[in-house]
Order: structure tokens, then sequence, then C-alpha cells
């Protein structure tokens, strides 16, 4: 029988919603790919197009899986770029040398 080893603190919790949220990642890039897959092939039968309509929403499924991937990205770590531009900004060989008098 497991235990309860008590409250789970907050960076846990946002640790575990974090994971979830990446987990459902691949469930949404196969969802749209084939599911837009399945409509164009629909549509391909239906009109008699051969396979046009399908490579057409094969595309449009594909970058609808990489929209709701950057989406889910700035979404649950907006301010991760913030620190790494602040970190690069900061390198002493990133700053411009002195100008020069003429």
């Amino acid at each position: 029988m497991l235990k309860a080893r008590g409250p789970i603190n907050k960076e846990t919790k946002n640790w575990m919603i974090q994971l979830a949220y990446a987990s459902s990642v691949g469930f949404a890039m196969v969802l749209a790919i084939f599911g837009s897959l399945f409509v164009g092939s629909w549509l391909d039968r239906k009109f008699g197009t051969g396979n046009k309509l399908t490579v057409l929403f094969l595309v449009i499924g594909v970058a609808a899986g990489l929209r709701n991937i950057y989406v889910l990205i700035k979404r649950n770590f907006p301010n991760e770029g913030d620190e790494i531009k602040r970190c690069i900004k900061n390198e002493p060989h990133r700053k411009r040398p002195p100008a020069k008098k003429a």
C-alpha cells in the first residue's frame, strides 16, 4: 500500500503540469496530421481529384501541428528566452568596443 508523503510543493506541481503539457504535444501533432490526411483523402474520393487534396491537407496538418507546438511552448515557457538574452548581452565579448575618436 502506498503512503502519502505529504502535500506536493509548488515547484513539483509546476513540473508535473509542464510534463503533462509536453506529453500532449505528440498527441496533438499526430491528431492534426492524420486528421487532415483523412479529411483530404475523403474529399479526394468524393470529388475524384486524385491525390491533390490529400497532399494539400497533409501540408495544412503539418503546419497546424507545428503551430500547436509553438503555441504550447510560448504559453508554458514565456520567460525562458528573456533570461538567455540577458546572459548573452552581459557576456564581455558581446559588448561593443568604445568608439574611436577621429
